[in-house]
């Protein structure tokens, strides 16, 4: 599950990258802004899993 979930924080990245040599800032932010969140949200569910096991 995690391995996806990090395919698709990959992937938010790097359509945000291209979104900025398109110039179109915005775009970017958001994409950029939506895999941050995912990626942290993705931490903290490991975290709870992890703690859960113990």
């Amino acid at each position: 599950m995690y391995g996806r979930l990090d395919e698709i924080v990959d992937e938010l990245h790097s359509l945000a990258e291209i979104e900025l040599e398109l110039e179109a800032f915005d775009d970017a932010s958001v994409l950029q802004a939506r895999a941050d969140i995912l990626y942290e949200q993705m931490v903290n569910l490991e975290v709870v899993v992890s703690e859960l096991e113990d």
